[in-house]
């Protein structure tokens, strides 16, 4: 008999299992479902559009393991109405997840080469599933690197497994802040100025960036300067998404839709509209 798959307008029942403050405004959700079956299984890079019952729904990207799919684990800032309804949420409350959707993360093609992740701010969410995954089959990547930036150390997300990774022998991971009030002794400036000293073969490595789009402009450019190829940079772009199946239009980039095409892309593919205001 064969396995149903869910209508991807009908939002599943899903119940907070757990709740984290990563910091101001922003939170992880641990959500179980409620019926015991859920969406199907995500890959890294894929959203879900989580539903509050009565107040609509948002486009999140999923920042738990793809390994092990269960929890369904979801990293959200509160900048709107919806946002502010899920961070309202406490355990054992119910909310509703339509998904996966969208583009991953090229963790196959980079099978073999090295693997340079890029984050800015929240950009580090989106990314994470990649890192676990790629931990999870460590032997089959060369060089894995990490370069991390944020405003100030405290808007750095998962200051905890950041410590962890840091800890590992079999990774390395990079980490700065646009300033420090405070004492910090870490490194102190733009993500893209540890760029040159990350240690990566630029003509074997696979890039993949998450963060603001002036971010990712220039840290494209760093990466090219250091000798990267733009078909093996890849970057996620997460605009305006609203309906994830490509009927509002809202998150059209040039051609793209990017709920549908996205929101991981092949720089190469989409750098003549990239960086460019008016589209």
């Amino acid at each position: 008999m064969m396995a149903t798959v869910p209508d991807p307008m009908l939002p599943q029942p899903y119940t907070v299992r757990r709740r984290y403050k990563e910091m101001a405004e922003t939170f992880t959700l641990e959500l179980a479902p409620t019926d015991g079956t859920g969406v199907p299984p995500f890959a890294a890079g894929q959203c879900n559009m989580l539903y509050v019952f009565g107040m609509g729904e948002v486009p999140i990207s999923i920042s738990g393991d793809p390994t092990q799919p269960q929890p369904l684990v979801h990293t959200v800032r509160t900048v709107g109405a919806v946002t502010r309804a899920i961070g309202a949420l406490q355990r054992g409350a119910v909310l509703g997840v339509r998904g996966p959707f969208g583009s991953a993360w090229p963790v196959a093609t980079a099978v073999g080469q090295d693997v340079v992740l890029v984050a800015g701010g929240l950009g580090l969410a989106p990314l994470r599933p990649v890192l676990y995954y790629v931990l999870a089959h460590r032997e089959q990547y060369g060089q894995v690197v990490v370069l991390y930036g944020a405003r100030t150390p405290e808007d750095l997300l998962y200051r905890r497994q950041l410590e962890r990774w840091r800890a590992r022998l079999d990774l390395e991971v990079l980490v700065t802040v646009d300033r420090a009030p405070h004492p910090w002794r870490g490194s102190v400036g733009v993500v893209t100025k540890l760029i040159a000293r990350a240690p990566f073969d630029p003509s074997e490595t696979i890039a993949m960036l998450c963060g603001p789009e002036v971010m990712m402009r220039f840290t494209i450019m760093a990466l090219q300067q250091r000798g990267v190829a733009a078909d093996h940079i890849f970057v996620s772009m997460e605009r305006n998404m609203q309906c994830a199946i490509g009927l509002c239009g809202h998150c059209q980039f040039g051609p793209t839709f990017l709920c549908k095409e996205g929101p991981v892309l092949c720089y190469d593919r989409i750098k003549q509209w990239f960086g460019k205001r008016e589209v």
